[in-house]
């Protein structure tokens, strides 16, 4: 199993990306975040907005806290107000880690889904999920900023690595 200080280290990785996705869109200005395309959740915006809703969500189930229904990514949040939310959930995640132990991330937790089925599953491969999940969508929201023609970062983990800023 994977164990919490790789998992800290995914989550920085998560961190970084997820800023520098919030960069590029709001150097696209809020009226193209709506822009219609064929991927994602439909929209630069919607997309951006999953990926947050989803850091609440898994860090909700990681907690155990019994869940919301999941939020509204139609929602029309401007840039800084999704990089709040995101802070926000970080600050509250990060006290979660803080807290945790190794010997902790084989327990499980239940949990249902935004379509009401239940799930088992053990509390680490639940956070490793938040990391996984959003880098798929990551992947749409760099195609979705290269088609409206704004400079979409590269995220690749060994850029990341390699930043000479990484060595923190």
């Amino acid at each position: 199993m994977i164990q919490l200080e790789t998992m800290r280290v995914l989550y920085r990785y998560n961190d970084w990306a997820n800023d520098q996705l919030l960069l590029a869109a709001g150097q696209v200005g809020d009226g193209r975040l709506d822009q219609p395309f064929d991927l994602g959740l439909g929209s630069l915006r919607a997309t951006l907005m999953h990926i947050i809703i989803a850091e609440d969500t898994f860090l909700k189930r990681s907690q155990g806290q019994v869940e919301a229904p999941w939020g509204d990514e139609g929602e029309r949040a401007i840039v800084t107000q999704m990089n709040e939310r995101l802070d926000d959930t970080r600050r509250r995640r990060d006290a979660f880690f803080a807290a945790l132990k190794d010997s902790e991330l084989p327990s499980k937790r239940v949990y249902r889904d935004s379509f009401g089925s239940l799930f088992a599953t053990t509390l680490g491969d639940l956070i490793v999920q938040v990391c996984t999940h959003s880098m798929h969508h990551r992947a749409q929201v760099v195609n979705m900023l290269r088609r409206v023609g704004a400079n979409a970062p590269e995220l690749d983990y060994i850029y990341w690595m390699r930043r000479p800023e990484a060595k923190d």
